[in-house]
């Protein structure tokens, strides 16, 4: 913690800790791969919670279509997967703000925290996904799947983004990020931040202290450190 005990800067993961699309990101993949390459692809089945949208793409490509695709096939199934995304998050009737998270945001941003998302989603993806429930408006900066297909490496991005806003380094001791997958907390701690592992995806509180979140919470409404 910083010298004053006070956390100044925190980090959001996306899908399973800010929100749930309630599955439009699957579906805007399946539409995409249908429409470029005539094939079914159910991304539940072959993916993980936590991935990064590249990987998902170079799954799919492997795993669905049998081989490793290209640099432009890749970034053409990116590219059908945004053109479908926002459609699909705006039909989802499953799409829902976690609870506690439109409380703790405008908390955070009154109290002068300094908020960004650290996610696997590239940029695009992100911003379309964040921008139904309106929640845009607290983040300033931050890591995404388009900088690296590592976790670890996207949130010492965001970390390095922030201190572009902030105009000077970033105390990390004083820095956390907020996930809800064991990708999560090892990212976090890989860029030498603390965790709080929240039970609001796949993972329980007994596995989010299992992987070694700093705080295993069910939700942001009970234990959250800020």
């Amino acid at each position: 913690m910083s010298d004053d005990g006070q956390i100044k800067t925190v980090l959001w993961d996306i899908d399973g800790t800010l929100l749930v699309t309630g599955g439009a990101g699957a579906v805007a993949w399946q539409r995409a791969f249908e429409e470029r390459w005539g094939v079914e692809a159910n991304i539940e089945e072959h993916t993980q919670a936590g991935m990064t949208d590249p990987e998902i793409a170079a799954i799919i490509f492997r795993e669905v279509i049998g081989r490793e695709g290209s640099d432009e096939e890749r970034a053409s199934a990116i590219a059908g997967y945004l053109s479908h995304l926002e459609d699909a998050v705006n039909e989802s009737s499953g799409y829902r703000v976690m609870p506690g998270i439109e409380e703790v945001l405008p908390r955070l941003a009154e109290q002068g925290v300094l908020q960004g998302i650290v996610t696997g989603n590239i940029e695009a993806a992100a911003q379309i996904k964040l921008a139904r429930g309106n929640l845009n408006r607290y983040f300033q900066f931050g890591g995404y799947g388009s900088d690296s297909s590592d976790r670890t490496e996207v949130t010492r991005k965001a970390l390095e983004r922030g201190e572009g806003v902030l105009g000077s380094a970033l105390d990390l001791n004083a820095a956390i990020s907020v996930g809800d997958t064991p990708r999560d907390v090892s990212a976090g701690h890989g860029a030498g931040i603390r965790v709080v592992g929240v039970a609001t995806g796949a993972y329980s509180v007994d596995q989010q202290r299992e992987a070694g979140a700093d705080w295993p919470i069910a939700d942001v409404t009970n234990g959250f450190p800020v």
